[in-house]
């Protein structure tokens, strides 16, 4: 693996700044961002202090060549030490109350919210009222809510199953006081504005979802490739009239529990990177830069499990 990939992965990780990157590393931030942009290589005393970084970071050695088979295996390693992350979520209220925040801000600030983190956050803990925003935004971020709370307290029952009945009540709770339909997949046609992405036949909808929802349960070797590729046919199938983009950031979350892994925190200012990848797997079938991305979300992920 070359060193811009490894920097990368240790900034990810470790959640510091460039600045601070520099520091612990004793140079200078013109230098540090040199080496992680590519524009110049470290000397081999600063090339080892870089590879101690990464194996005390990652508690793995190098893997040549390869970042995202390295990323997939530190996000590995580090499930192997939570024996259960959905109780960890569940247990500390902190933990749990972080990733509602997290979650629900994010998830909503990419579909165009205009609250503030505060804003949402008084919104979902402080039963607050905002008589200068819009009702819409703030019934969203409770419904949100809702709908993680049903997720976490369902997956832990030992029969939980991924399928249609889950992903309509998810919906119902998510667009409950908002649409009409709330619960029920679309009957007429859509488009995902801004894209050439096609969506599915409405006709087709129920059909779609009976299949893909076998594909969710089925077990996979490789849970962040399975996540990509049932991610980028949800949100093509489009199966609601709204909330689609939620809903398949909720399948995300609910996926990757399921997988002792923490939910995937996919920040609103990564937006457009976000949305080019998508597109990229379901115009192209290229999933590695979104499964590059998945990985990073949840080693953010793991920041907020363990506290960091």
């Amino acid at each position: 693996m070359i060193i811009q990939d490894k920097l990368k992965i240790i900034q990810n990780l470790s959640g510091l700044t460039q600045d601070r990157l520099a520091e612990k590393l004793g140079v200078s931030f013109a230098t540090f961002n040199s080496w992680i942009n590519g524009k110049s290589k470290p000397r081999r005393k600063a090339e080892k202090n870089i590879n101690s970084l990464y194996s005390f970071l990652a508690g793995q050695k190098d893997i040549p060549g390869d970042p995202l088979k390295a990323k997939k295996q530190i996000i590995l390693n580090k499930s192997k030490k939570h024996k259960s992350v959905l109780e960890e979520i569940v247990k500390n209220f902190d933990i749990r109350d972080q990733f509602l925040l997290s979650l629900t801000y994010h998830s909503n600030k990419i579909e165009g919210s205009t609250l503030t983190e505060n804003e949402t956050m008084a919104i979902m803990f402080d039963n607050i009222s905002l008589p200068n925003k819009d009702i819409i935004e703030q019934l969203e971020v409770k419904n949100h809510q809702a709908a993680l709370n049903y997720l976490l307290n369902n997956i832990l029952s030992a029969s939980f199953k991924i399928d249609e009945d889950f992903i309509l009540k998810l919906h119902s709770i998510l667009m409950n006081g908002i649409k009409s339909d709330a619960g029920a997949y679309r009957n007429h046609g859509v488009r995902i504005v801004g894209t050439y992405v096609p969506t599915a036949n409405y006709l087709k909808v129920s059909k779609l979802m009976k299949e893909i929802t076998k594909d969710i349960n089925r077990k996979s070797d490789d849970i962040i490739a399975r996540i990509a590729d049932i991610h980028s046919r949800f949100e093509q199938i489009h199966p609601f009239s709204d909330g689609n983009g939620r809903i398949g950031r909720l399948l995300i979350h609910a996926m990757l529990l399921r997988n002792n892994l923490p939910p995937a925190i996919i920040e609103q200012k990564k937006k457009r990177f976000y949305n080019n990848y998508l597109r990229r797997a379901q115009l192209q079938e290229d999933f590695i830069p979104l499964e590059n991305f998945l990985c990073d979300s949840v080693i953010k992920g793991f920041r907020i499990l363990d506290r960091k």
